[in-house]
């Protein structure tokens, strides 16, 4: 299949040839979600912890004495009953990573890029690039091509590119090697150069 590539300016101009098991692929929406939501558990910390009346420091001597007193019978101020006691069921440190094989990633990946063309959600330029780390240069050239919410992806790490587009709301900036599920879901339009398209077909073909 052919994809339209455009130009500095947004309009129209050569198609670039690239292959249907990746940029055709049938939309897999159970597959999607999965993936999609494995990244994202993923990317819990899971550092929480609480503490049961075991690791609450104290407590080692009865209270007060069994009767007499007209409370409730108490064998310990670490009680979960009592302020300062340990929890019933605390919250313990835990891993929220789910298993993702790499067939159901890269498989995840084409039908993803697959529906963004389907949707005409993903445009490929020849070359993308800002002359000097300066927002307002790279704002305008966005507003000419009509783009607003939208994801850049580029060959390699650009350094102006990457300070330009870091106070620039609803803009990203990626390699192709950086790439992931979330990402490509996340943004309106998704804006790719010509060399980022080829090395992103290399690696899920």
């Amino acid at each position: 299949m052919e994809l339209n590539v455009r130009n500095a300016s947004g309009q129209g101009g050569a198609a670039l040839r690239v292959s249907e098991r990746v940029f055709d692929a049938e939309f897999k929406p159970a597959l999607v979600h999965q993936v999609v939501t494995a990244y994202l558990a993923g990317a819990r910390a899971g550092t929480k912890a609480q503490r049961n009346r075991a690791a609450v420091s104290g407590g080692g001597a009865k209270p007060y004495r069994q009767k007499g007193t007209g409370r409730a019978r108490a064998g310990t101020n670490r009680s979960p009953l009592w302020r300062g006691g340990g929890r019933v069921f605390p919250a313990v440190p835990r891993d929220f990573s789910q298993k993702v094989n790499r067939k159901m990633y890269r498989g995840a990946m084409r039908s993803i890029l697959s529906e963004l063309i389907r949707l005409d959600r993903l445009s490929v330029v020849r070359e993308f690039n800002v002359t000097s780390p300066k927002t307002r240069e790279l704002a305008s050239k966005l507003a000419q091509m009509g783009l607003k919410d939208v994801l850049v992806v580029v060959e390699g790490f650009d350094d102006n590119l990457y300070l330009a587009a870091r106070n620039l709301p609803g803009v990203e900036v990626l390699s192709s090697q950086e790439v992931d599920p979330v990402s490509l879901v996340a943004f309106e339009t998704v804006l790719a150069t010509e060399e980022a398209v080829k090395q992103l077909e290399g690696r899920l073909a």
